[in-house]
């Protein structure tokens, strides 16, 4: 049953770009684009690449490098979009603190590029799983995109959980479909970098990526379209560390 070109394979490559598309409807209808735009660039943008790469799987007239060629090429587009969507969770999560939330988005893209360029040198000595680099290289460029995913979004949680920042239901949908597709695509990743596997035991990890986008997009599709439940909370304290006198102060070098 896991089998290249089985039913099951089909299926979970498809659907979850099919789901993905309706969801990206849905929200525009919603006026949901409004809030988080990237994410929605996102969810259309990851959509066509994967139908673009199975078409190309599955038509007989495109060759393996032509297949590769469109994987680096949406691969690159994927990860520019992935930390704008995460500087934009940045930006919701610190919503009420303008400065603090502008200095969030100008950190993680400097933070991305940063980690970029250390993880490709990295990567240049790390053994390659594939004689032909194009291959071994896409390899290597995914699980260092990954890596940098899972840093920024744990340090998102840290963050939003050391000053006691309530997280917004869509916000927190977001991160939590991210983190767990970034965990476990870079654990699958990092296994076909570093592992001399069979074709068979790489076809698995094949389905366990597969399925875990699946799982990302029923995660943001509940947290997006199930209404939230009223619930009555009892007043919180204040934290500890003070914000607001943060974000003034930082507003203030700004306009110095």
């Amino acid at each position: 049953m896991l089998q290249a070109h089985s039913f099951l394979w089909h299926y979970l490559w498809v659907a979850p770009s099919l789901f993905l598309l309706v969801l990206a409807v849905l929200l525009w209808r919603r006026n949901v684009h409004k809030q988080f735009p990237v994410f929605l660039f996102f969810a259309v943008a990851i959509a066509v690449e994967q139908l673009t790469l199975y078409a190309a799987d599955v038509l007989p007239w495109v060759s393996p490098k032509t297949w590769w060629y469109l994987f680096w090429a949406g691969l690159l587009v994927e990860s520019l979009v992935r930390f704008s969507l995460i500087g934009e969770l940045f930006g919701a999560v610190f919503g009420l603190y303008p400065s603090l939330a502008r200095l969030g988005k100008s950190v993680t893209s400097g933070v991305g590029v940063a980690l970029v360029l250390l993880a490709t040198l990295a990567a240049a000595y790390t053994p390659r799983d594939n004689i032909y680099w194009i291959v071994s290289g896409a390899h290597l460029l995914q699980q260092t995109i990954y890596m940098i995913e899972c840093g920024l979004i744990l340090a998102l949680f840290v963050f939003a959980s050391y000053f006691k920042l309530s997280w917004g239901r869509s916000a927190f949908g977001i991160a939590l479909g991210l983190g767990f597709s970034a965990c476990v695509h870079l654990a699958t990743w990092a296994l076909m970098a570093n592992g001399n596997f069979s074709a068979r035991y790489r076809v698995s990890l094949d389905f366990v990526n597969m399925a875990t986008d699946h799982v990302c997009v029923l995660i943001w599709s509940y947290y997006f379209l199930l209404p939230q439940k009223s619930v009555t909370t009892s007043a919180v304290p204040p934290p500890e560390h003070n914000l607001a006198v943060w974000n003034q102060e930082l507003e203030r070098l700004l306009h110095q």
